[in-house]
């Protein structure tokens, strides 16, 4: 008897246990009962949120969907800008499910990879279609942030006028968004079926890692800008060459006018002072003509006689050596 109630209460704990789960904070539930998912009263999938819950055990299973914001990187790619200048542009994406029941649907049983194929195929779509009508200085200053507010707001709400055909996602989304509302008998809330709010998607943010030019793009324009530089390098040197030649011009102008200026005054100084010389000769002189006489052929005498190899031929009666005679018969 007391086996029995032991094994009863085994039993009943075992069948408590298997009966409880716990969706944990970030995650969401839904409950499949024989494999197929548990709906309500509008056939749409019953989502548990976040705490203890009930379950059939051994009928009923939990599939839990991440509820916390999700990192999508996007392989980089080459894109064409408004001027018709290819980039390539890497970038990721962040993003989040809003509508768990139909995020289940859209993508076959909660299948994250199957979510992101569409969000890939969606982000390169819209990206390119906004890049194209931006020219380069746009996407890489001021315009760059409105450029992915643009693109996280197209991939919310989808595009509301037929501005262009539709793409492979756009029709890929609305295929899987119509299949949702067949599954679902109840009233949906109306969403454009080319945006992500189709698949139970929000877009937090959009942003660009990198932006860069294709190869061949890169070396012509840094051929371009290497020219540029060496253009404006060579303006510079020709005009520092013209302003030295314009300050060595106007220092040797300088030099030649300081030294004119020089010799001038020398000039004038020379001449006064020969001229005052002169003046004291002539005044000396003029007191005793005789001396100065004498003077004169004593100089007349030491610049003939400087060499010994010269001869002179004379008559004796010259007044030349009328200083080399006596005294008496030097008067005249």
């Amino acid at each position: 008897m007391r086996k029995s109630f032991l094994l009863i209460v085994v039993v009943v704990l075992v069948a408590l246990y298997a009966s409880l789960f716990v969706v944990q904070e970030g995650e969401r539930g839904i409950v499949l009962r024989f494999g197929k998912v548990l709906r309500d009263s509008e056939n749409k999938p019953v989502v548990f949120e976040p705490g203890l819950h009930f379950k059939i055990p051994f009928i009923e299973s939990v599939k839990t969907l991440d509820a916390r914001i999700q990192t999508m990187d996007n392989q980089a790619d080459r894109f064409v800008t408004k001027e018709k200048k290819d980039l390539i542009i890497d970038s990721y994406l962040k993003w989040r499910i809003s509508d768990f029941s139909r995020y289940y649907l859209a993508t076959g049983g909660g299948d994250v990879s199957q979510a992101e194929v569409l969000l890939k195929r969606k982000l390169s779509d819209r990206l390119r279609s906004e890049i194209g009508r931006l020219d380069l200085r746009d996407i890489v200053t001021d315009s760059r942030g409105r450029l992915m507010s643009d693109v996280r707001d197209a991939l919310n709400n989808g595009s509301e006028d037929d501005e262009a055909a539709t793409t492979e996602a756009d029709d890929a989304i609305a295929s899987v968004a119509k299949r949702v509302e067949r599954e679902t008998s109840g009233e949906q809330l109306q969403v454009n079926p080319n945006s992500m709010a189709a698949l139970g998607i929000e877009v937090v943010d959009v942003r660009i890692k990198q932006i860069n030019l294709p190869a061949e793009v890169s070396d012509a324009i840094y051929q371009r800008m290497r020219a540029e530089r060496e253009a404006v390098a060579r303006r510079h040197r020709s005009q520092g060459q013209e302003e030295a030649e314009k300050l060595r011009a106007t220092a040797d102008y300088e030099v030649t006018r300081t030294l004119a200026e020089a010799e001038r005054q020398a000039r004038i100084t020379r001449g006064e002072g020969d001229a005052a010389a002169a003046r004291l000769f002539a005044t000396a002189f003029s007191e005793d003509p005789d001396f100065y006489a004498f003077l004169r052929s004593l100089r007349a005498y030491e610049v003939s006689f400087k060499n010994t190899q010269d001869v002179m031929v004379l008559s004796p009666d010259s007044d030349f050596f009328r200083f080399m005679k006596s005294p008496e018969r030097s008067r005249p």
